[in-house]
């Protein structure tokens, strides 16, 4: 790893380099959070987490060759070198971002209340027609996840483009600290985190904090429909490019085809010509998302014939409108998360199957006061759509059954996913679509294993 020795990582997180350091000026070869996965040459940080304290584990990182260790506390008799600081997450963090700075490549950073993980998705297949590009895998966005993603950066690496979510106020200044971005893309400001966050306004007020550090003359890529982002008049001394469906906008689509479970196409405007893009992700939203790649990609000197390309190559994501075919079955797998505009988004999406239709729902979580009302909503516009059978599961799942089944649907409804998995063959029949919407926090992945295995 570039530039990490233990030298510079101590100087970087600010600890102590305690032990025997004569490899002091020996660069690292990983830095891993997980014992598990230390290799010879490695630096394990030992964390402390709600059920495992790394610190336990740091005899057995030197047993199998770690370089050195970070820790909040030394342990008896060390191995191997440590390095001694007062926070190990804030040394991760202190250490990817050091480690980011010894790279010169753009770098995408992508937050929003919805559709980041397809907008990254769509912007790394792009950039991927004319860069080696390292991207966020999974669900490694967040205070830890960014680190780790940043810790993969190799120097055959020509470009990243970085998935960032928050939850909370004062998160988006760390991650926008670690990841430097070149550009920021905002894809909406919705209904998410309100627990937190109290209402959109929030929600604006820490997403837009993307733009904190990013680089001199860097861009931001936002969407132009949204009533909260246009307020945002300038970002790093740049107005930011608007992308959208009206021509008040940089860049803008139209002849959209809605091609169901597909994908879409669309003709893309932008100031350097049209752009004929075909979508291969179920969902007319997509169109949106390959706008903001096509505005980076353009910043970033792709043609194109190079945006077309990639954006026709680019390749679901599991949990994420994932289409699983198992001969018995058509599965549209998007439980890795769940707001009320994903949720009825997902519904919408799951119209367009030429079968009959289950939708298997769940709790929505973190939508603070107003989360019993917008339970309801998705309930009654469940209740209003081309679904065949609405099954809801969860505590507060109850209330958007009784909202459906009020609204005339055919919804059933269980407390725990192990009581819909003991009715499940009784509800769902060979040749169904079936949709699995939850926040990640429901477990429905228990769901989508067992339709695959019916």
């Amino acid at each position: 790893m570039r530039n990490m020795t233990l030298e510079n990582m101590t100087a970087a997180c600010g600890g102590t380099l305690t032990g025997n350091a004569k490899a002091a000026g020996q660069e690292a070869v990983d830095i891993v959070i997980d014992s598990r996965k230390v290799v010879p040459g490695a630096v394990f940080i030992a964390t402390k987490g709600e059920r495992v304290d790394g610190h336990s584990f740091i005899s057995q990182a030197f047993e199998k060759g770690a370089m050195a260790v970070v820790c909040e506390q030394l342990p008896a008799d060390p191995a191997g070198p440590c390095i001694l600081v007062k926070d190990s997450f804030a040394a991760l963090r202190d250490l990817a971002a050091f480690y980011r700075r010894q790279f010169q490549i753009p770098v995408v950073g992508i937050t929003g209340s919805v559709g980041k993980t397809s907008t990254k998705e769509l912007v790394a297949s792009v950039l991927a027609q004319k860069y080696n590009v390292l991207k966020t895998d999974g669900n490694f966005n967040n205070q830890v996840g960014l680190p780790l993603t940043v810790f993969r950066l190799r120097p055959e690496h020509e470009a990243a483009v970085l998935e960032m979510g928050i939850d909370g106020f004062g998160q988006m200044e760390q991650l926008s600290r670690i990841a430097a971005p070149q550009i920021c893309v905002i894809t909406n400001i919705g209904g998410c985190h309100l627990e937190a966050l109290g209402d959109r306004n929030g929600v604006l007020a820490a997403k837009r904090r993307i733009c904190d550090d990013m680089q001199p003359g860097g861009l931001l890529i936002a969407n132009g429909e949204d009533d909260k982002l246009i307020t945002i008049r300038e970002a790093g001394g740049r107005a930011p490019v608007r992308y959208g469906y009206s021509e008040a906008c940089d860049i803008w689509a139209d002849q959209i085809e809605n091609l169901g479970l597909k994908g879409s196409r669309a003709r893309i405007h932008t100031p350097a010509g049209t752009i004929q893009v075909e979508i291969p992700l179920p969902g007319v939203h997509n169109v949106a998302n390959a706008m903001a790649a096509a505005a980076a990609g353009l910043e970033l000197g792709l043609t194109r014939d190079q945006i077309a390309a990639g954006a026709a190559a680019v390749q679901p994501v599991s949990g994420r409108s994932h289409l699983i075919d198992t001969g018995r079955l058509l599965v549209i797998d998007d439980c890795y998360n769940a707001n009320p505009v994903s949720v009825k988004a997902a519904i919408d999406l799951l119209g367009f199957a030429e079968s009959r239709k289950v939708a298997i729902l769940g709790d929505m979580f973190e939508l603070g006061r107003e989360e019993e009302e917008l339970h309801r909503q998705v309930g009654s516009y469940a209740a209003a759509a081309d679904i065949d059978c609405l099954i809801c599961i969860g505590g507060l799942s109850k209330l958007m059954y009784e909202a459906a089944a009020a609204g005339g649907a055919n919804a059933q409804y269980f407390e725990k996913n192990e009581d819909f998995l003991a009715q499940m063959k009784n509800l769902v029949q060979e040749g169904d679509a079936v949709l699995v919407k939850a926040s990640h926090g429901m477990h429905f992945t228990q769901i989508v294993e067992a339709l695959q295995a019916f």
